[in-house]
């Protein structure tokens, strides 16, 4: 599962709502798909940009995650480079183009997690907001406020007599 760091949670929200507020979606376009979206979101680079990136090797985003390679000054190497480094694994990105993460679908109401389409606008927009939420949950698991609070001090007011 991804880090659950702020900006981890703020990608995956950000990418629910522009996808929500009926952005440019083509799942079979790897630019406008699912990755390619969370891809837009963190690189900030156009769906075009992203797709011509891609097309410089074969295959889907679940190929181009088998076969990246840091060092391969690909640029479709790079964009995944940006996406590892805020905090994602290969694995969470794979599972996202298909929304297969076994523990973001157990979240989810058993009548939805059933029925969902990884090809869907709405349902990609659902299991995105599910694992903000999860890892929103996990980081705020992680805050511990002392136990023992100190009262405020009072202050105390003169009084002036004239």
């Amino acid at each position: 599962m991804a880090q659950s760091t702020l900006p981890v949670i703020q990608a995956l929200r950000d990418t629910a709502q522009r996808l929500a507020t009926q952005a440019p979606y083509q799942w079979g376009h790897m630019g406008s798909c699912n990755c390619g979206h969370l891809a837009q979101t963190i690189t900030h680079l156009t769906k075009a940009e992203i797709h011509s990136r891609a097309m410089q090797r074969y295959g889907d985003w679940e190929r181009q995650l088998l076969d990246y390679c840091p060092t391969s000054g690909l640029p479709i190497d790079q964009t995944i480079d940006e996406m590892l480094a805020l905090g994602f694994s290969r694995s969470d990105l794979a599972h996202l183009e298909r929304l297969s993460d076994p523990t973001i679908r157990a979240a989810m109401p058993f009548e939805r997690r059933n029925s969902l389409r990884h090809n869907y606008r709405d349902d990609v927009v659902f299991y995105l907001q599910t694992w903000a939420q999860l890892l929103e949950d996990q980081w705020l698991g992680t805050i511990h406020l002392p136990s023992e609070l100190v009262a405020p001090v009072k202050p105390v007011l003169a009084t002036v007599t004239i």
